[in-house]
C-alpha cells in the first residue's frame, strides 16, 4: 500500500521527531538527509540526528538530486523518511539559484506522486512570521511556501507540529478516526 505524508513545522517543533516515530512501525527504513555540514553547528545538528536515528535504518545522502532518489527507491517496500525539504530546497537555490524552480518543484511532485510505498516528507514552514528583508530571504520563503502547496496536494496526509503535537490537516482515506 503507498501511502505519502507530510509533516510540517517551525524549527523545533517537534516535526522530525514524528516523522522518525512514524517510521518505526515499518521493518526496513531508507533515511534520506539533505542536510549538508557547511558549518560546525550543522556538523553538530547531523551528527545529533544520526545518534537519534535507529542503526538498522538505511541512510542516503541527498542534497540536490532528491526527485531522482525517490525515483529509484520507489517500489522497494521500504518506508522511505526525507528530511528534510528546507535544506533541499536551500541546497538548491545556493547552487543553482537561477534555474527554474517551478520546473523543480513539479519533478519533485511528479516523483512524489509516482512514489509506490511509504512516503515521510518533513519540511518547515516559515511564511508564518513576518516577511523577511532581503529579496534571497523572500525567495527562499516563497519558494518553501509554493513547495509545501504543491506536496501538500499530492500527498495523502498533511500533518503540522507545533509544541511537539500533530494536527492533522488532510488525512489520508485509510486512517483511523
Amino acid at each position: 500500500m503507498s501511502k505519502k505524508t507530510l509533516i510540517l513545522g517551525g524549527a523545533r517543533s517537534g516535526k522530525s521527531s514524528l516523522a522518525e516515530q512514524l517510521a518505526k512501525v515499518s521493518d526496513q527504513v531508507t533515511y534520506v538527509a539533505t542536510a549538508t555540514a557547511f558549518d560546525a553547528e550543522m556538523t553538530e545538528r547531523i551528527t545529533r540526528h544520526q545518534h537519534q536515528r535507529p542503526k538498522d535504518w538505511q541512510l542516503i545522502e541527498c542534497p540536490l538530486l532528491l526527485s531522482d532518489a525517490l525515483t529509484k527507491l520507489s517500489g522497494s517496500g521500504q518506508t522511505v523518511l526525507v528530511d528534510c525539504l528546507t535544506l533541499w530546497l536551500n541546497n538548491q537555490l545556493y547552487h543553482q539559484p537561477e534555474q527554474d524552480f517551478t520546473l523543480v518543484r513539479q519533478q519533485l511532485a511528479e516523483a512524489v506522486m509516482q512514489f509506490e510505498g511509504e512516503l515521510l516528507l518533513v519540511s518547515n514552514e516559515v511564511g508564518m512570521g513576518l516577511v523577511p528583508m532581503g529579496e534571497l530571504n523572500r525567495l527562499f520563503v516563497d519558494q518553501q511556501g509554493w513547495l509545501n502547496q504543491q506536496l501538500a496536494t499530492v500527498c495523502d496526509q498533511v500533518i503540522f507540529v507545533a509544541a511537539g503535537l500533530p494536527l492533522y490537516l488532510k488525512r489520508s482515506p485509510d486512517a483511523a478516526n
